[in-house]
């Protein structure tokens, strides 16, 4: 076997680990969405059909594949299982191995490939939490601000720009919700999204925060207008639409800012005649906003 097929061999066996990792976790998700806006641990109690009470057996706990073999039905009362189980796992799994397969983790960016994966797992919460409760968990969104820490002391490392960049974006996105939310009584924007922006801001910087905040208001606007043609309502969840534009800027924020800086001649404008602006997507270089 030469050593080309045996490194392919090898990558192809890191990103089915991911997936089956990532399913797994999706697994974890499903019970934060259930009980977290009902503050229930996530720990304590065991997992069971909501509709008979029955504990759940460990085999049929296995991600994606016990809801398939089932059926889609609980063991012991034959009661449907809602998709949605199954779907928040395939989404959580899918999404690792895509994030994964654009950071790649193999050069040397394992570290902020794992953060990148939490931050959208904890987004999946976000989004499905606030689907169903119009609630997003504040606890959440302290999760994503945290892991800000390890990736600037870990992936940038080079010390004040990057600092610097994470202060301001914890309040470029979410000074503005809260202002919103303050005039509007809130009645047009929750507290709960000004959380998010503001610990999604802190893990992305200044500029792919702002990005985050330009696609989530234009994502939300069009879904907005959508829902209320549907059911008629005006009032809907925003957390969702929030998340949207989040992951957008995570992983594609740089090159958007890049090209949005440069199309308007903005980099110019900050930084002189000619001047042509790129942001790194490499992590482990300091961001120049």
């Amino acid at each position: 076997m030469s050593p080309e097929l045996q490194y392919n061999i090898f990558v192809v066996i890191i990103y089915v680990f991911i997936f089956l990792f990532g399913a797994t976790v999706g697994s974890f998700l499903n019970v934060c969405i259930y009980r977290l806006p009902k503050e229930e641990s996530l720990i304590k109690s065991n997992s069971h059909c909501m509709k008979c009470g029955t504990p759940i057996l460990k085999r049929d706990l296995i991600p994606i594949v016990s809801w398939c073999l089932l059926r889609g039905k609980c063991r012991a009362c034959g009661e449907p299982i809602s998709p949605r189980y199954t779907v928040v796992e395939s989404l959580n799994a899918i999404g690792w191995v895509l994030i994964a397969l654009k950071i790649d983790p193999l050069s040397g960016r394992l570290l902020y490939t794992l953060l990148c994966c939490l931050v959208y797992s904890a987004l999946i919460v976000v989004f499905f939490m606030d689907w169903d409760t119009q609630l997003i968990s504040t606890p959440v969104c302290i999760f994503i601000a945290a892991l800000a820490i390890p990736e600037m002391i870990f992936c940038y490392g080079r010390g004040g720009v990057v600092v610097k960049s994470h202060i301001i974006g914890l309040f470029a996105a979410s000074v503005p919700l809260l202002l919103v939310f303050l005039i509007s009584k809130g009645k047009a924007m929750g507290l709960g999204d000004v959380y998010l922006m503001a610990g999604a801001g802190f893990f992305l910087g200044t500029s792919r925060i702002l990005v985050a905040l330009m696609f989530g208001i234009v994502i939300g606007a069009i879904a907005g207008l959508i829902l209320k043609r549907i059911n008629g309502e005006s009032v809907f969840a925003f957390g969702p639409w929030l998340s949207l534009g989040i992951l957008i800027a995570m992983i594609w924020g740089f090159d958007i800012a890049s090209w949005y800086m440069n199309f308007t001649g903005l980099a110019e404008i900050v930084y002189g005649e000619g001047a042509v602006m790129q942001l790194p997507n490499d992590p482990y270089f300091p961001q120049l906003d």
